[in-house]
């Protein structure tokens, strides 16, 4: 199978237009309309290259990996190893060995807290998080800390959703044991300056994990630049498939840490007196992996290589400020989330409409976001506002969509008036 080729990608010029016509979801209307998809932050649409090679893996190269002799199984393990390459080089880790595949970005972080976190926390002891954090990257370090009875402690944001780096510094004690931050926060767009937070922790001696779900879609990712010891991210965000995400973890500290979960393929030999374990990454994928996942992400992987960031970056930005704009003139509407570094996300209330009102009401226009508090409660209690509506932008979305938005939500406006 080709999927297993890690190949360079030549860079295509930006051309939304071309782009759009790569996405068959997008051709379709929605209750009479255009599909505007607008929901990004949950999970991207996936290109036609994608669609074709988890069809083409499952039509004519499906076969369990590892020990396979025969061609088939070969060229499968080929195809998932090959994923794995292109994964190394999207995040320029050292070696392939530091990229684990897992779930989700939540199993990545859950690894990380059961296994690094269990090693290292003792009662007393501190895990470093932000006020901006997903669920996924609280609660497992809720869990780890009450089995620890170690203490969880939270960094501020202000008004406008950006981290108070001086009250983060100031949190870095003697008892911190690792800090877990989020790269782009889902619900507020802000950017944080992971690479400061890392030199900050590193200069105590502090291990850093960054959850990248939200960032690896819209900007380049180099982990060795950035110094971080664990970056996560989930393939569904970066328009590959649902059920697959990856763990970057440095070397010396993966080989480490203990494995997280037991079975098959992980092992080197067992008896019923010892097992040992297999090697990296080998040791964190216990049982059959989902071996379709990764070869999709791989070839997604190339889709955004064949792309560029630069040219996503620059068109992001300018639908990200477009879009600001054009809520500006809904009566009655603010914006949750005002960073001055920011990326993708315009969450916003409105005078007199509930979130949940709003995303019905545009639905009927052919308008997909989400509302709710999206999966960050202390956000929306940081703010004293119940939920949000979100639009979320990705490399597909055009001025067009964004009018299509803005005149949604003045229709939202005319049946709740402020």
């Amino acid at each position: 199978m080709t999927t297993a080729n890690v190949a360079a990608v030549e860079t295509v010029p930006f051309d939304v237009d071309s782009i759009r016509k790569d996405f068959p979801i997008l051709r379709q209307q929605m209750r009479g309309h255009p599909l505007v998809y607008l929901d990004n932050a949950a999970t991207t649409q996936k290109p036609q290259l994608v669609l074709d090679t988890l069809a083409r893996y499952y039509a004519a190269g499906n076969a369990n990996i590892h020990r396979g002799v025969y061609e088939l199984s070969e060229d499968a393990t080929a195809a998932y190893d090959g994923a794995r390459s292109k994964v190394k080089q999207l995040l320029n880790a050292a070696s392939s060995r530091e990229i684990v595949f897992t779930r989700n970005s939540t199993e990545s972080i859950n690894l990380v807290a059961q296994t690094f976190g269990r090693q290292h926390l003792k009662a007393g002891d501190e895990v470093l998080i932000t006020h901006m954090e997903h669920h996924s990257n609280i609660v497992p370090w809720q869990l780890l800390c009450e089995q620890c009875d170690a203490e969880l402690r939270v960094a501020p944001i202000d008004e406008t959703g950006t981290l108070q780096l001086d009250e983060f510094e100031r949190l870095l004690g003697p008892r911190t044991r690792l800090v877990s931050v989020v790269h782009l926060s889902n619900s507020l767009g802000t950017i944080n300056p992971v690479q400061t937070i890392v030199e900050m922790a590193h200069r105590h001696g502090i291990p850093v994990l960054i959850d990248g779900s939200q960032a690896v879609y819209h900007m380049p990712v180099d982990v060795q630049a950035l110094g971080c010891d664990f970056y996560v991210f989930t393939g569904h965000k970066l328009y590959g498939p649902t059920g697959i995400g990856v763990l970057y973890g440095r070397e010396d500290l993966l080989e480490k840490m203990p494995p997280y979960q037991g079975g098959g393929d992980m092992i080197q030999s067992v008896t019923f007196a010892k097992t040992t374990y297999a090697e990296l990454p080998n040791k964190f994928e216990a049982g059959t992996p989902h071996i379709a996942g990764a070869v999709g992400l791989g070839a997604a992987v190339d889709y955004l290589h064949k792309i560029g960031f630069d040219g996503i970056g620059s068109h992001e930005a300018d639908l990200l400020a477009y879009g600001a704009e054009a809520l500006a003139d809904v009566d009655g509407l603010r914006l949750i989330g005002t960073a001055a570094k920011k990326a993708s996300i315009l969450s916003f209330v409105m005078e007199g409409a509930h979130p949940h009102d709003i995303g019905t009401i545009v639905d009927r226009d052919g308008v997909a976001i989400r509302t709710g508090h999206h999966c960050t409660q202390p956000v929306m209690d940081r703010f004293d506002i119940p939920a949000t509506a979100r639009a979320s932008i990705a490399m597909y979305n055009t001025r067009d969509e964004l009018d299509a938005l803005a005149r949604a939500l003045k229709r939202v406006r005319e049946m709740f008036p402020a």
